[in-house]
């Protein structure tokens, strides 16, 4: 299912993302500019209904403060010098090994607040782009990961503990003197590693709440 990057009606305008509804059942709502938002929210939530979801959370205007608070997304930073070393090694996805970090990171992510579906098309573009990665250690699968420039777009530890080799190593495939990622605030598990690794947050991208 296609986002709708541009959602019009007579009360406001916004953005609908639907890709999730097919996996998850669940959509998000991106209030862009509304006079009406509560009439807008209303627009939205029935269009979100009548194609299948069953969760929708809203951003982007102070009315939603009065639902349910879901998560906040926050940008994270820190200087890629000192970061740290690892013996672990990255490895770049293949056309032969697209599907197998797909299927990782699906897997894992699913319960993570604010991450997205990884389909075929993903893959497909991963592959192009070429910042795809698996991290190994003496033959052993620690994680996945995406990184390029001075973003870590991905982290994914598959062994528990190794979280902190998975970021370092990640870290290699950057360009950048500043490395930045972004995390959701309810993900503790991953605030508690960035923290220990010298992550501050530099900015709340976005705050989510619970509509439906």
């Amino acid at each position: 299912m296609e986002n709708i990057p541009m959602f019009t009606t007579e009360h406001g305008v916004g953005s609908l993302i639907l890709r999730e509804i097919p996996y998850s059942e669940t959509a998000y709502i991106c209030i862009a500019s509304a006079l009406e938002p509560a009439a807008f929210l209303a627009d939205c939530l029935a269009f979100c209904k009548t194609v299948g979801a069953k969760t929708v959370y809203a951003t982007g205007d102070p009315i939603l403060e009065s639902y349910p608070f879901h998560t906040a997304v926050w940008k994270l930073v820190r200087p890629l010098e000192g970061i740290g070393e690892t013996d672990a090694c990255i490895i770049p996805v293949t056309q032969n090994t697209v599907e197998k970090w797909r299927e990782i990171y699906n897997r894992r992510m699913k319960t993570v607040d604010n991450s997205a579906w990884f389909s075929w098309t993903d893959g497909k573009k991963l592959l192009r782009e070429g910042n795809g990665y698996f991290i190994h250690r003496n033959g052993m699968l620690l994680g996945i990961g995406m990184a390029s420039g001075g973003t870590l777009d991905a982290v994914v530890s598959e062994v528990p503990g190794a979280g902190k080799d998975v970021v370092i190593a990640l870290c290699r495939a950057l360009t950048e003197d500043t490395v930045t990622l972004q995390v959701a605030s309810t993900n503790s598990r991953a605030l508690r590693l960035y923290d220990r690794l010298g992550f501050v947050k530099a900015a709340e991208i976005s705050t989510w709440y619970q509509v439906v």
